[in-house]
């Protein structure tokens, strides 16, 4: 029998300390790459935590906080606005316009066809959001994201996506996100990272535009994900211990 491991109730104190070891642990792997600690931002999230939990979090000073579902948002975007919300799981078309008046940055555009949507109905309603579009390169049928396939073949010379990203009229591609498989071994952790990056620099050159984010690397990952060029880490366990909704 598995003895489970009591978490200790989440305070502000807790998450400071918490985030010091993480921001170390980071700057560390950034060190070891050769890069700038501060070019590597942490996406805390929130999701499937209450909102005693996000504001631990805001009073330990993390203002970028990762959510994935818009219900659970809402409630949590109404008691503290001033946060800078991300929205890092999928996104579904219908529910376009409501994430739009949440978050500032969306890391999981998944197609050309969503694409099309956030920018019109962001032109519609004058917002402005960064939108990173999603890789699925771990191949796993329950991950979201382009088939990096047809994308390497959009970014071997300018296509129909690098044509969509320079006639967006309201929202911005800021650069790509994926996700490692789970319980990849750190050889497949940096190869994905790094293809991850690779097909950014190519689609900047086919479409003319700086794209300078990669969202990639989670709390089991992270340390691959700077080394290979990661800008966003998407940071939960580390910080908040397991999600009450994952037992």
């Amino acid at each position: 029998m598995v003895q489970r491991i009591e978490e200790p109730p989440i305070t502000p104190e807790l998450v400071r300390e918490r985030a010091a070891v993480l921001t170390a642990r980071l700057g560390d792997a950034a060190e070891r790459a050769g890069r700038d600690p501060s070019a590597v931002r942490i996406v805390a999230v929130t999701k499937g935590f209450g909102e005693p939990v996000v504001r631990a979090a805001l009073q330990a000073g993390l203002r970028t906080l990762g959510e994935s579902r818009i219900q659970e948002t809402e409630a949590k975007v109404e008691a503290h606005p001033d946060a800078e919300w991300h929205l890092v799981g999928h996104l579904q078309s219908n529910k376009a316009r409501r994430a739009l008046a949440l978050f500032r940055t969306i890391h999981s555009v998944d197609s050309l066809e969503l694409l099309a949507r956030l920018d019109r109905l962001a032109h519609d309603d004058a917002r402005r959001p960064a939108l990173l579009l999603q890789l699925n390169l771990s191949g796993e049928e329950r991950k979201a994201g382009f088939d990096p396939g047809w994308f390497a073949e959009q970014t071997a010379q300018p296509r129909e996506l690098a044509g969509t990203l320079r006639d967006l009229r309201a929202v911005r591609v800021h650069g790509l996100m994926t996700m490692a498989r789970a319980g990849a071994d750190e050889a497949e952790q940096h190869a994905t990272f790094a293809l991850l990056r690779e097909l950014r620099d190519r689609l900047a050159q086919a479409s003319g535009l700086d794209l300078p984010e990669l969202s990639m690397g989670m709390t089991a990952d992270a340390e691959a994900a700077i080394a290979e060029g990661a800008t966003l880490v998407r940071i939960g366990t580390a910080l908040f211990g397991p999600r009450p909704d994952s037992h």
